[in-house]
């Protein structure tokens, strides 16, 4: 194993072999029960700062792998490299690289679907679950990926784009990394100039255009928090990420036998103003969640906080992953 300097105080880095690839992980705490953070699309490991150094003082070892294509992990060239049936087999593989039984699955965004099909797959390597911002309401009547083609059809949607033939969301994303993470890495309040895009056609344009600049930071990040950022993606590149959309389908497709009931003591966290919850109420979000998800022990939805709710509402994230731990 290699270490190099960390940026987050009493955390290192590590290369260790999971799932037959080489990933870095970020490992900080020395005992206690295992804690695995899983990062989302457009992330890092380093999106999860806030939550490191919190989850060590509370007496756990934390363990943060930069995901399948992302940072200085290896990314595989086959699109079908990056289903759930891989992504899920990684988060296993970094409990045997690291010679644990049992781990607490943590995931925001494209690393919530990740943690939730993880459990799924191996009910038995985990304590408990944490999923953020993504909610899981069992297996849908026809892929997500179908529905959005129907609701959508020729008009732009970040997900179809990044299905779009030719590698073209990744051109646009890899000449422009700060151009997007900027744009994204905002609160819902957080004043924008004018998108230079506003035709709904997908043939119109890319994505970069149609998010309007930002006026400024959000309270949440530092100049230094994007740029370390933008950084990783500058070295990787974006095709891992996407990858990840582009297996939506399939993993419809390969999920159809497995039991769709989560079998751990379960929380999910979200901000009030996420588009991905859709306006949904805790109330509708718990009934939805809890048919497939029998040990459900909260949803907590954040006043005015957006999608990015573990970097916009640290505190309030942590309390409750610490309420939610101290149940167990």
């Amino acid at each position: 194993m290699t270490q190099e300097n960390c940026p987050v105080a009493g955390a290192k880095f590590e290369f260790i072999q999971s799932n037959g690839i080489r990933m870095r992980i970020v490992v900080a705490g020395e005992d206690g029960p295992m804690v695995l953070l899983a990062h989302g699309w457009p992330e890092s490991w380093y999106n999860w700062r806030h939550q490191i150094p919190f989850l060590v003082d509370l007496g756990y070892r934390v363990v943060v792998p930069d995901m399948r294509g992302y940072g200085e992990s290896d990314a595989p060239e086959d699109v079908s490299s990056y289903d759930i049936q891989h992504l899920s087999a990684d988060m296993v593989g970094i409990l045997d690289a690291l010679n644990e039984e049992k781990a607490i699955m943590v995931g925001h965004d494209w690393g919530a679907i990740v943690a939730w099909y993880t459990v799924l797959y191996y009910p038995e390597r985990f304590e408990a679950l944490v999923a953020m911002s993504v909610p899981y309401g069992g297996r849908p009547e026809q892929s997500i990926f179908e529905t959005y083609q129907q609701r959508f059809g020729d008009n732009f949607f970040y997900m179809l784009y990044h299905n779009a033939p030719g590698g073209l969301a990744e051109k646009e994303y890899d000449a422009d990394p700060h151009g997007l993470i900027s744009r994204l890495y905002l609160s819902p309040d957080s004043p924008r100039e004018v998108p230079e895009i506003t035709d709904k056609l997908a043939s119109a344009g890319g994505w970069i255009k149609r998010l309007g600049a930002p006026k400024g930071l959000p309270d949440w990040l530092q100049q230094a928090d994007l740029d370390y950022v933008v950084g990783q993606f500058k070295r990787s590149g974006f095709r891992g990420g996407i990858n990840y959309y582009r297996n939506l389908h399939r993993n419809w497709e390969i999920t159809a036998d497995l039991d769709p009931i989560v079998k751990v003591p379960t929380l999910f966290i979200a901000g009030e103003k996420d588009m991905v919850i859709a306006h949904a109420s805790a109330e509708q979000l718990q009934s939805a969640i809890a048919r497939v998800v029998p040990d459900l022990r909260g949803v907590e939805l954040f006043p005015g906080i957006g999608h990015w709710v573990q970097q916009e509402a640290p505190t309030q994230t942590n309390n409750a992953m610490e309420k939610f731990l101290t149940s167990l």
